[in-house]
């Protein structure tokens, strides 16, 4: 017999769980069958295991696929059956379509079954196949939310793919300084401790050689104490919000990630409106998919704002963080009653106005970190040739003498 953490649901409704002693999952169903519970999901089970959200891209190939077999009149047990055997996947994604598939079976929804998952599909995807199953357009649905996801997808890859050359730039300063200190300055010591007298740049660069040399235990711990301290702060919501919000204020960058996050917000806002999520709801849910603590904190003010009466661009023009030209645009969008689009058209505004910010700030970042890179290889090289030089100028006029 094994023990099995369970969670049912019984006739009222009423979401149960506990542990029971079964010999296999089988028998567990049953047995809570004859005491009037329904089997959800247990610990050996596939569904309910604990995971990280699919992938962006995953997500707009599911939903596109899924929503055209539905406009096709396929049913969604024999669509997800289909999607969740497709071999290109790989498995942690079956097994997660496999787990909604055998929840659907069982009598839960769509929507049910997803968010029992422990985060695989995003909360806005969630909530939009929620509102789909009582409105009965499940297929529409799913193909707004490949779009959807396709976006963030791209978004995603241009910034990953801006900062690559920054990244590799930076790594290749840092290896290059250690090689120095590390290996080249150590052989030169000998020939400077016959000098009398070292230039002050040689002073400086043996000195932090050997500081380094001396002390690189100490040093290491010290930043590993220094990054675990930083990752407890970052979990604290105020220090999160702290920073999120010093994020916003950085020249150029700081710009950007309002471009990005107001595209973002409006994006959500216009998927889960259009599917019938009543607004102060749909405010309530595009704020978690935002990304940014500092933003998401000003959202009572404004979902307030909606309850006592208030416009959608009232509301939103209290929110600091988003690029100002959203209250407006909403504005218009409220007078000429086609909300939806506006918003769809602004985000697809902010996409383009992020990817060239995104060119720009990597120009700005090209030149200075070759300019760094530069500054810190001559100093090295300056305080290397130096006394080499004076040497040989005083080897030179004591022969000429």
């Amino acid at each position: 017999m094994a023990k099995f953490r369970y969670l049912a649901r019984d006739k009222q409704g009423n979401t149960i769980s506990g542990m029971m002693n079964a010999a296999d999952e089988d028998e567990l169903y049953r047995r809570l069958k004859e005491e009037d519970k329904f089997l959800i999901s247990t610990e050996s089970g596939m569904e309910g295991f604990s995971t990280s959200q699919l992938p962006l891209l995953m997500l707009s190939e599911f939903n596109r696929e899924l929503g055209d077999m539905l406009g096709a009149g396929v049913t969604l047990v024999r669509a997800l059956t289909i999607l969740s055997q497709e071999e290109t996947r790989k498995p942690k994604e079956r097994a997660v379509l496999a787990a909604v598939l055998k929840l659907i079976r069982q009598g839960a929804s769509i929507s049910d079954a997803m968010e029992q998952q422990n985060g695989a599909f995003p909360i806005l995807m969630v909530n939009m196949y929620r509102a789909a199953e009582t409105s009965g357009k499940l297929a529409e649905t799913a193909k707004r939310l490949s779009v959807h996801y396709e976006k963030e997808h791209q978004l995603n890859i241009k910034i990953r793919s801006a900062t690559i050359y920054p990244k590799i730039l930076t790594f290749l300063v840092f290896v290059v300084l250690v090689f120095i200190m590390t290996f080249i300055l150590p052989q030169l010591t000998s020939l400077f401790d016959s000098l009398e007298e070292l230039p002050g740049p040689t002073k400086v660069l043996f000195s932090i050689s050997d500081f380094v040399g001396g002390h690189w235990k100490a040093l290491l711990a010290l930043l590993v104490v220094v990054f675990v301290i930083v990752q407890m702060l970052g979990r604290m919501p105020t220090v999160r919000a702290w920073r999120d919000g010093m994020k916003l204020r950085i020249p150029v960058i700081g710009k950007l990630l309002m471009v990005i996050y107001t595209a973002r917000f409006a994006r959500n806002l216009s998927s889960l409106y259009s599917s019938g999520i009543p607004i102060i709801t749909a405010m309530q849910i595009s704020r978690k998919t935002i990304g940014n603590t500092f933003i998401e904190r000003q959202f009572d003010g404004a979902i307030g704002c909606l309850r006592a009466g208030g416009s959608l661009s009232d509301a939103l023009e209290s929110i600091e963080g988003f690029r100002k030209k959203l209250p407006s645009v909403v504005r218009v969008g409220e007078e000429s009653g086609d909300l939806v689009q506006m918003l769809d058209a602004m985000a697809d505004s902010f996409d383009y106005e992020s990817e060239m910010a995104i060119n720009r700030m990597i120009s700005y970042l090209e030149p200075v970190l070759i300019t760094a890179m530069a500054v810190l290889i001559g100093f090295i090289m300056i305080a290397v040739m130096m006394p080499i030089y004076e040497s040989y100028s005083a080897i030179g006029s004591t022969a000429y003498y």
